[in-house]
């Protein structure tokens, strides 16, 4: 960050009085601009049969691998309202949010990861601007070694390590770097 976004003054890297992180820092008008990590919210779209709906990436980064409808939450929207809208995005699909599933913290990438439980309203899906492709699967069907992301690895194997189990909770971890 070179400039402060209220004034347009220069900024400065130093620890603001009472703060134990160095910020940046206008030098005219005192603004403290916190730079945090960013939410990426989505859903594990599930049909009554079981299968779930995943997308095929359109896009870089990983473009042509497979993910769960997820993005980044916007100003001004619920992480509920945020997985709806990504779904709606990604794969044109009307879903009902249920119980938030994982919560994944990616700190080398200064995000955290939110996915919710829910339930696909109907059959009527098909790949947004951000997808080649969108499909129901099994957990025997899903191309493990294209999954798009860790944090989505992660989820879907909690997903069906607790479907498995008949018991449904709540998992929050961290990514470790990866070498």
């Amino acid at each position: 960050m070179n400039f402060c976004s209220e004034c347009g003054a220069p900024v400065g890297l130093r620890v603001p009085e009472g703060d134990s992180r160095p910020r940046y820092v206008c030098t005219k008008c005192g603004a403290v601009h916190y730079q945090n990590p960013r939410l990426v919210v989505g859903a594990i779209p599930e049909w009554r049969d079981g299968r779930i709906l995943l997308c095929r990436r359109a896009i870089e980064p990983r473009l042509g691998k497979w993910t769960l409808p997820a993005g980044f939450m916007e100003n001004g929207e619920t992480t509920a309202e945020a997985a709806a809208r990504e779904t709606l995005e990604e794969a044109c699909a009307h879903i009902e949010i249920g119980d938030m599933y994982t919560v994944v913290d990616v700190p080398h990438v200064s995000q955290v990861h939110v996915f919710f439980r829910a339930r696909l309203l109907d059959e009527d899906f098909y790949p947004g601007d951000e997808s080649l492709e969108t499909v129901l699967l099994a957990e025997d069907e899903i191309p493990w070694r294209d999954i798009a992301f860790r944090t989505t690895l992660v989820t879907l194997r909690r997903y069906y390590e607790d479907r498995r189990a008949g018991a449904w909770r709540f998992h929050a971890l961290a990514l470790p770097k990866p070498h």
